[in-house]
Parts: structure tokens; C-alpha cells; sequence
């Protein structure tokens, strides 16, 4: 088989799931914004994540503020609304959860709320941020995971194949497929 060679790759470590992240400003007004990339930094002990956000967006300055944010893992049934969302800045006086008609919860532990809508929602604490080239990384630890109740098995694991979740490549929505095998399934 033939290699192409890509010299200035873009978006190389791909699907990645896509997600909205929710913020406050100094009057505990919500924004959201549509993210493509939301990935594990470290596992459990303590568990954070990251997402990296261009310095321009409403987002970057809102998290940057408060130092707190909220991730909220979507289903396909909103996916035009996840679109919208992601073409439209918070900057000014649109209420995106209002116009495309997304519930905000109350969180636990950060005054970003949670949606509703969104079967996965992780309440983080802001631990840092670092230019990395054209994005700053944001580590986040999540301090509180809300997962709806018939999402998960009796073990409290989340039920992947319930989440009709998607992911976001090449500029294009991809829904999440069929279970494959479960980690060391290959073991005799």
C-alpha cells in the first residue's frame, strides 16, 4: 500500500468526542460554546481533562476569569443545535441556551451550570492554562461527573452504546459505533 505524505498535518489524532463547554461570566451568566476535542489528561487519581481553546473565544476569557468550567458530552438528537452553537459567538447579547432551546442545571461544586440534554456532564475546576501553538491548553479537573441514571450498568459504569453520542473529524460529525471488544478480550 501507498503512503501519502502530509506535511502540515491538521487535526491528526482523530475522532475525538465533541462536547459543549459551559462558562460564567462575573454575573453568573452562562455561556456555551461547541468544542471538537475534550480528552483525558489523567485517569482517576485525581482525574482531569483538557481542552484547548483559541485565545479570541468568549469561552477562553470566561474560564480564564472564573477558573471554572463545565463539560457536557451531547447525543445526535441535538446535533443540529451543536452545530449552531459552534458558528455563532457568546460575545454580545445572544442567550444561545435560550435560542436553541438547551435546559441549564444548577452544579454541585461551579457556578457554570450543566445541560440538561446532555446524558454527560463533568464539573471542573480550572488547574492551569499553557499557550501550546495556536490554542491554550486548559487542564480541568473534574471535581463532580453527572451521568444520567439509565446510562450506566449497576456497577455505575457508563453504557457506551446508550450515550448516542458522535464525534467530530475533518470538519464533519460522526456517530460512535457498534462495541468491538471489551479491553483484554484477546486474554486466554
Amino acid at each position: 500500500m501507498s503512503k501519502t505524505k502530509i506535511v502540515t498535518p491538521f487535526r491528526p489524532v482523530y475522532p475525538s468526542p465533541a462536547g459543549l463547554i459551559v462558562s460564567v461570566d462575573e454575573n453568573n451568566k452562562p455561556n456555551v460554546m461547541a468544542a471538537g476535542e475534550i480528552f483525558n489528561i489523567s485517569l482517576k487519581e485525581p482525574c482531569i481533562i483538557g481542552i484547548a481553546l483559541r485565545k479570541v473565544t468568549y469561552t477562553h476569557e470566561l474560564i480564564c476569569q472564573s477558573k471554572e468550567f463545565t463539560v457536557n458530552f451531547p447525543t445526535v438528537a441535538i446535533l443540529d443545535k451543536i452545530d449552531l452553537i459552534g458558528t455563532i459567538s457568546g460575545r454580545g447579547s445572544l442567550d444561545k441556551f435560550q435560542e436553541y432551546g438547551l435546559t441549564t442545571m444548577q452544579s454541585d461544586s461551579v457556578r457554570a451550570p450543566i445541560i440538561e440534554e446532555c446524558p454527560v456532564n463533568l464539573e471542573c475546576q480550572m488547574l492551569s492554562v499553557t499557550e501550546v501553538g495556536d490554542h491554550d491548553l486548559f487542564l480541568g479537573k473534574v471535581v463532580v461527573m453527572h451521568v444520567d441514571s439509565d446510562k450506566l450498568d449497576e456497577n455505575k459504569k457508563v453504557i457506551i452504546e446508550k450515550m448516542d453520542g458522535f464525534l467530530f473529524a475533518e470538519w464533519a460529525y460522526f456517530g460512535i459505533g457498534e462495541k468491538l471488544g471489551s479491553f483484554g478480550f484477546t486474554r486466554r
